[in-house]
């Protein structure tokens, strides 16, 4: 159940975010083995003045924040960055270098679901030691 944040400068189109949307999600069930109706995002939009980030990147800069339950290898994360940036390079025609990745890995303890239950104490239905 990764929680999805992924930040951008007004001005995007609705057909660009849902692609960003997509492309996101995509990358998460292709590498770290998310179930596909496994979907909780959010894309938040600021103006230019609140939201800031260094001179080498453009206007177009994405940054992506996903939460997930602890458990991925190193070589699944590497493998949804690549999916990830390579995907929106590919279909939105972001430079690779204005993609910028956050994963947070947090311990099953931390997350109340289903009704406030430790999802340590869940059947998730799905493995996350991919």
């Amino acid at each position: 159940m990764p929680l999805v944040t992924i930040s951008i400068r007004k001005g995007k189109d609705g057909h660009y975010k849902k692609a960003l949307l997509d492309a996101v999600h995509e990358a998460l069930v292709l590498s770290l083995k998310v179930p596909q109706d496994d979907r909780f995002q959010r894309l938040v939009e600021f103006d230019s003045e609140h939201f800031e980030f260094p001179s080498h990147y453009t206007e177009d800069h994405v940054t992506v924040e996903v939460k997930l339950f602890e458990g991925r290898s190193l070589d699944a994360k590497r493998a949804f960055y690549a999916i990830l940036v390579d995907t929106l390079h590919q279909r939105l025609g972001l430079a690779k270098t204005d993609i910028f990745i956050v994963v947070q890995d947090i311990p099953l303890d931390n997350w109340g679901i289903r009704g406030g239950i430790p999802a340590s104490e869940v059947d998730l239905g799905f493995k996350i030691d991919v």
